[in-house]
């Protein structure tokens, strides 16, 4: 068995994340189209974009590398689409399925943050200035993505908390008669 050197990782870690963004451009559509919040929804559709570009820049760096853009099944990625596709699977009350839709985002985007975190410290260490660079602008797009969720979380989860107050208030009611 072989010692795997510092680039060797580093190529199978881009691989895996090229999965992972490969997976989630399929995946944000569904997410889009499960928000009840337009907002939200045009927050998915805004991000699917976005994570078109951060394949692309995968395949330039995999180019500079003398590389075939490759996948590496990412098995957190997986079990994260998973768990979001078991949230939308469920019968929740009005607005409670967008506060269920932004946590399984959230937590994709910090996946996402601490792999390209890693990357771009390598890329780095490796000498390749113009991969950090590139790699270095999806983390910030990764963060301001998160961000903005967080500033949507604020008021859905509000809305939701309030719709189940207000659910329980009519419950408690009919209750009394």
């Amino acid at each position: 068995m072989s010692t795997l050197a510092l680039r060797d990782l580093y190529l199978e870690e881009l691989k895996d994340l090229y999965d992972a963004e490969s997976r989630l451009i399929k995946a944000l559509p569904k997410m889009a189209e499960a928000a009840e919040s337009a907002e939200l929804r045009q927050g998915f559709e805004n991000h699917l974009e976005q994570t078109r570009q951060h394949a692309l820049r995968l395949e330039q760096i995999f180019g500079r590398m003398g590389e075939e853009p490759k996948r590496k099944k990412c098995a957190a990625m997986v079990g994260l689409i998973q768990e979001g596709d078991d949230l939308m699977g469920e019968d929740y009350e009005v607005g409670v399925k967008d506060a269920a839709l932004i946590s399984a985002a959230q937590r994709v985007e910090h996946y996402e943050m601490a792999a390209y975190g890693c990357v771009r410290t390598w890329a780095g260490l490796l000498g390749d200035s113009e991969a950090k660079s590139q790699l270095e602008q999806t983390l910030t797009e990764e963060k301001e993505t998160d961000q903005k969720l967080n500033e949507l979380s604020e008021t859905i989860n509000r809305q939701a908390n309030d719709g189940a107050d207000s659910q329980r208030s009519r419950t408690a009611g009919a209750g009394r008669k």
